[in-house]
């Protein structure tokens, strides 16, 4: 299984991507506070799983994924504050919200099935 192949990985890129176009269109002030906050946070949800896809043992798997959760509810606090400030519209902002929690739900999932043995699947860190 490669990375790009992780639904997780996916919706991750997905999300960071969405919210970069939209901090794009904030005035120079607004970026400079919420918007490098919320643009790097989350990046670092996407990054880290990659950095804990890319480890051998799952424990560290795991250790990277617990990390890419905490950016994914950093970021749903700055989709927040964007909203409440008038940064977002709310429509974008529920959806991006949504994003989130959809993107919560599998990985608390992905996250379960870290080290535990599947010899049926073949996936890449089942079988470290």
């Amino acid at each position: 299984m490669k990375l790009e192949d992780l639904q997780i990985y996916q919706l991750s890129m997905e999300l960071s991507d969405k919210i970069w176009t939209a901090v794009q269109e904030w005035s120079i002030f607004s970026k400079e506070t919420v918007g490098k906050q919320l643009v790097r946070a989350a990046d670092s949800i996407g990054a880290n799983i990659a950095e804990g896809f890319g480890r051998y043992h799952f424990k560290e798997n795991l250790n990277f994924c617990f990390y890419s959760r905490g950016s994914l509810y950093e970021t749903k606090t700055w989709l927040t504050k964007a909203q409440n400030r008038n940064l977002i519209d709310p429509e974008k902002s529920r959806y991006l919200i949504n994003l989130c929690d959809t993107l919560a739900l599998k990985l608390n999932n992905y996250i379960k099935t870290i080290g535990k043995t599947n010899i049926s699947s073949g996936s890449h860190q089942n079988n470290k």
